[in-house]
């Protein structure tokens, strides 16, 4: 079972790292690069999704973890 995906957006003071559906950041950190790091590993550790917002807030990235079919469909 895969686990909640991990976002890397913008706070005032920083980047944090949130999971999905929670209300509190997981992590924060005063780089992007240090959140996609904390964001990435957990991500691996759950199977799952990283997704890396920009300053905008808009999603610019994101990388999966998780039991993607190979070949890919499309």
């Amino acid at each position: 079972m895969a686990g909640k995906n991990q976002h890397v957006v913008r706070r005032e003071d920083g980047w944090a790292v949130l999971g999905a559906g929670n209300s509190r950041d997981t992590a924060r950190y005063g780089t992007q690069a240090e959140a996609v790091d904390r964001a990435t590993e957990i991500a691996r550790n759950q199977h799952s999704e990283v997704l890396i917002h920009g300053r905008n807030g808009r999603i610019r990235e994101r990388n999966s973890y998780g039991n993607d079919p190979f070949p890919p469909r499309g």
